[in-house]
């Protein structure tokens, strides 16, 4: 089986959710339509094996009272990022592989993803990514049920896992994880089924 042939569904839940997308801005509606045209040039575009610039999914992961963020430091980018990776032939959607990702990332297994698009992000890679020289990266927001934020352990992947304030973000990736969660907060605010928990005092 051709790698274009085992991510089929995965190529088309990704055309079918950026076409569905309305961005918030100029500069995201670019990328929209960035990532439409190389999904048209390239019907592996969804795999890690196939071009070197392909789709990945992550989800920045908020406690219940929405005042934190999930972080992994990353093996290989040795900066605090949110959890994702690449999409694997058994993920149903983007979504799904968010989801996936998440709970490989954190052993969290109760987490609430939100299936819409919160954020696109395209950039190039440095270091030891191999094969990999951009990802196209579809981001989600998640959060947790209340009394589930200590329930988590790193991956192999990760150097460190650990729960950052919206108000202390690690640097040097603290404007870009804001910037996320700026856009994450939007959607999860918009979404009828997420309500912050009130804040204890």
């Amino acid at each position: 089986m051709s790698v274009a042939t085992a991510y089929r569904h995965l190529h088309s839940d990704a055309v079918r959710l950026l076409a569905g997308w309305t961005p918030p801005d100029a500069r995201q509606e670019r990328l929209r339509a960035d990532y439409l045209t190389h999904l048209g040039a390239h019907p592996d575009g969804v795999a890690k094996a196939g071009p070197p610039a392909h789709l990945t999914a992550s989800a920045l992961v908020f406690d219940s009272r929405l005042e934190r963020v999930l972080l992994t430091h990353h093996g290989k980018a040795r900066v605090w990022l949110q959890l994702g990776g690449h999409l694997e032939p058994e993920d149903a959607s983007l979504y799904a592989a968010a989801q996936r990702e998440i709970r490989e990332e954190s052993g969290l297994a109760r987490v609430h993803v939100i299936p819409v698009i919160a954020q696109l992000d395209r950039h190039t890679l440095v270091g030891a990514f191999g094969h990999c020289r951009e990802h196209l990266d579809v981001r989600f927001a998640a959060v947790v049920p209340a009394g589930s934020e200590d329930a988590v352990s790193a991956s192999a992947e990760s150097i460190d896992l650990r729960w950052w304030p919206l108000e202390a973000l690690p640097e040097p990736t603290s404007a870009e994880v804001g910037a996320l969660a700026k856009a994450c907060l939007a959607v999860l605010h918009a979404a009828p089924s997420v309500s912050p928990e009130p804040s204890r005092t």
